[in-house]
């Protein structure tokens, strides 16, 4: 290959492949990345083979059974199909982490939320119950993985699933308005914020014509930041149900499984199931 030739996902992939049995393919973070899935970055390339795995530093080889996987070719290279990789990574990362891969896999165009849970369904793999939960949480339309995750936040503290995307338009039917995550029909928006919403001056500008739309609709606003669901995810699903109160939504006792997935920092509020 060139020198200049831009190190890709697909590229390394090829590269990792040339060290490994013919019917190697590149699998888990490594095809997630490559169909345009958002993955923890480890740093290896992943590779599945029914052969020896290679010893080789930089590449994690995960052998599989034969015929055990579905696999495609993109650009020459072999790759495990993206509901296959969604299924795969169910043995290695947990259900918020499952979940954004789905989102991101949606939104790349790669699968839908039905193909997801159709496989899951017959899954019998390890991580199957993850897998299963995970595929039945992906939904479509969603921007980014940081909406995902407070998503993630308000369902598995037991608190009603926010809309996705929901649209306002204009009288002639195109959108004028979009919110990540809300309730409609109490005028309630959840919305994650990015450090672009503070440095683009475009984007600052169309927020604050927006959020003067909606005072004077009479619509409530919570915005969500990384350190709220990093840190302080307590004190977020405080803010949260406070609005939802105030709105008028019924509130139910939350649930404490959101700790085993945003344990946050040592001062988060405690008074939270």
């Amino acid at each position: 290959m060139h020198r200049d030739t831009e190190l890709t996902e697909l590229v390394r992939a090829a590269g990792s492949l040339l060290l490994c049995p013919r019917d190697s393919a590149a699998s888990h973070h490594t095809a997630a990345r490559i169909w345009g899935g958002i993955v923890p970055e480890d740093g290896f390339v992943h590779i599945s083979t029914t052969g020896v795995r290679p010893k080789v530093q930089g590449i994690r080889a995960h052998r599989v059974k034969a015929g055990g996987q579905q696999c495609s070719r993109l650009g020459g290279v072999r790759v495990t199909t993206p509901v296959q990789t969604f299924l795969d990574l169910g043995s290695a990362l947990g259900l918020v982490d499952l979940v954004v891969l789905g989102d991101s896999l949606v939104k790349a165009g790669e699968v839908t939320p039905e193909q997801l849970v159709e496989a899951a369904t017959t899954f019998a793999g390890t991580g199957r119950r993850t897998v299963r939960r995970a595929a039945g949480l992906v939904r479509r339309e969603v921007d980014s993985p940081m909406e995902s995750r407070t998503r993630m936040l308000i369902v598995l503290a037991g608190l009603p699933e926010p809309t996705v995307n929901h649209k306002i338009r204009w009288p002639g039917g195109s959108v004028r308005f979009r919110f990540d995550l809300s309730y409609p029909d109490h005028q309630l928006i959840v919305e994650y914020d990015g450090r672009q919403h503070a440095e683009s001056e475009k984007q600052w500008g169309g927020d604050i014509g927006r959020r003067e739309w909606m005072d004077s609709k009479g619509w409530r606003i919570v915005i969500i930041r990384a350190k709220d669901i990093y840190n302080t995810p307590g004190q977020a699903l405080q803010r949260i149900s406070s609005a939802m109160r105030d709105k008028g939504m019924v509130v139910p006792q939350l649930s404490g499984e959101w700790r085993l997935h945003f344990p946050g920092l040592p001062g988060d509020v405690t008074e939270l199931a």
